[in-house]
């Protein structure tokens, strides 16, 4: 932008350049100004209207509405089946699979830290602020899919078990008589260290062998890598274990004098 500088010498006129801005206007930059907006107070004010207007809804819901409450406790007589609520169902179901310290404390807890911990491994700089799936196609997909699995647990726990926890298809009835117990068994500990190692080197020779690996160490580092790795072997071992529970009957793969799996 040129500004006129009057000379100390005489009456000429000079012209210093203070800048060089390529490609922009003033006008454009004007206009750019003009349609952001601040977060204080502008994105705060309208966020702080919407949460007004919800409760607002939701009182009016709440007044009207009747909580559907079921009939008084008989201390005398057991429910069967015993449910938690539906948000819990997920975890009720995984108690079915797993040790309880590992269905009510460890996954939940992986769970919650992969959650926390995407933002900052996810270090792909397109695609910022929105979810675009060309350009998260990796995370969206393995997020989705881990989604999904949560909810096919909420599902079965609190819609298709029955008495005894039994699994009943929408079209039976509960009334019909099922086996309670089952005939599971355990993988010998030599073959179910075995098969978790095999497990593992599969994880290592994604990050050293394949495409993916080379390219995601190169974004993203070597560290990041390896985590988002290994947050990915133990979310598919759920389903697997699950898979091998139904289908063949495998209580445990590995068990030992401290924990089982």
């Amino acid at each position: 932008m040129p500004v006129i500088d009057q000379a100390a010498k005489g009456e000429q006129e000079r012209l210093r350049l203070l800048a060089v801005v390529e490609g922009v206007t003033w006008s454009k930059e004007k206009d750019k100004v003009q349609e952001e907006a601040f977060v204080w107070p502008d994105l705060v004010f309208l966020e702080f209207l919407a949460l007004l207007a919800v409760s607002v809804v939701l009182g009016i819901w709440a007044l009207t509405a009747d909580a559907p409450l079921r009939e008084m406790a008989n201390p005398t007589k057991t429910e069967n089946p015993s449910k938690a609520p539906w948000y819990f169902a997920g975890l009720q179901e995984l108690l079915v699979y797993f040790d309880p310290w590992i269905a009510g404390v460890t996954i939940p807890f992986i769970i919650l830290f992969a959650l926390m911990a995407i933002p900052y491994l996810d270090v792909n700089p397109q695609g910022n602020g929105g979810y675009t799936f060309s350009v998260r196609r990796f995370a969206v997909t393995h997020f989705l899919i881990g989604y999904g699995l949560w909810i096919g647990l909420i599902i079965v726990g609190a819609i298709l078990r029955g008495p005894n926890w039994n699994l009943y298809w929408p079209w039976e009835s509960w009334e019909t008589h099922k086996a309670g117990t089952e005939i599971l068994w355990s993988l010998h500990p030599t073959v179910g260290l075995a098969l978790m190692a095999g497990y593992a080197a599969a994880g290592c020779a994604l990050l050293l062998f394949t495409t993916w690996g080379r390219g995601l160490r190169a974004s993203a580092g070597t560290a990041r890598t390896v985590l988002v790795i290994l947050l990915l072997l133990l979310m598919y071992a759920v389903p697997i274990k699950i898979v091998l529970r139904l289908t063949l009957g495998i209580q445990y793969v590995l068990v030992t004098p401290w924990f089982n799996v």
